[in-house]
């Protein structure tokens, strides 16, 4: 599973991440996340905010492991969520995230 946080480092640094809540709806809804990872332990209230904006606007998203593994893939503390603002990260993510859920 580590093969995504491998490339979500790389795309945090290259700048195509949105972090924070309210950043991340607003890119949702103006269509320029392409994927949003939400931690395992978001709390329900955010958890559901993003799922729903992120079905509403069919944007795809994944929930992946705990914030701090999450945190620690991006050099930050405390993420809850990332979307992915670039067509082509996001697509090698989703293919690696369900690769592993496959096995």
């Amino acid at each position: 599973m580590s093969n995504y946080l491998n490339l979500l480092g790389l795309a945090f640094r290259a700048g195509k991440c949105t972090l924070g809540e309210e950043a991340i709806v607003r890119d949702i809804q103006r269509k320029r996340a392409y994927l949003v990872l939400i931690a395992q332990d978001t709390g329900a209230s955010t958890k559901k905010k993003l799922e729903d904006k992120c079905r509403y606007y069919d944007i795809p998203n994944r929930v992946v492991d705990h914030r701090d593994t999450l945190s620690n893939a991006i050099g930050k503390t405390g993420r809850v969520a990332v979307a992915i603002t670039d067509r082509g990260f996001a697509n090698k993510i989703k293919s690696l995230l369900d690769e592993s859920i496959r096995g």
